[in-house]
């Protein structure tokens, strides 16, 4: 682990600028690079029925220097998006009370900017699971994927994203 950020210094992390005058960010090495607290953090939801994924992606993400936030159900998603603000929206197509392309068109109704900052995942590589996705204009990784691509896909999302938004 390293002693000032708590992070393990093995395994993918992005390492983001630390805002200037921010105190628990100071630094006495100058162009020294830190993780931002997690007041600042980007917002990722997840959604997935496979607690596994879940819970990888939370590490995953969380070293990275994302805040994340897992569903399991649909329901529970939608109350989720209804109730917080998510930068990012990591959606499994397959979710057993809901379809994951209806949840992305509940999501943008309520932050319209997840239209841009939605990652899909599935298992089911049919042509009718592909024509879904793709009606939604969504990048998609099928399952299993690589974390270190998810992640690099999910830093890819949240600049164009911020860069939208700015």
């Amino acid at each position: 682990m390293s002693e000032d950020s708590g992070v393990p210094r093995s395994g993918t992390r992005l390492c983001l600028l630390r805002q200037e005058g921010h105190p628990k960010l100071k630094r006495s090495e100058e162009g020294k690079r830190s993780m931002i607290p997690l007041g600042d953090r980007l917002r990722v939801l997840v959604v997935d029925d496979e607690p596994t994924i879940c819970r990888a992606l939370t590490v995953a993400l969380g070293r990275a220097g994302y805040h994340v936030t897992t569903a399991e159900t649909g329901s529970r998603a939608e109350v989720l998006v209804k109730q917080e603000h998510f930068d990012m929206l990591i959606l499994d197509l397959r979710i057993p009370d809901t379809r994951g392309d209806v949840l992305f068109q509940m999501a943008i109704g309520e932050q319209p900017h997840l239209r841009g900052a939605t990652l899909f995942t599935t298992g089911d590589a049919s042509e009718e699971a592909l024509k879904l996705i793709r009606a939604c204009e969504c990048p998609l990784l099928t399952k299993p994927f690589d974390l270190g691509e998810l992640i690099m896909t999910v830093g890819r999302l949240t600049r164009h994203s911020r860069d939208a938004t700015a």
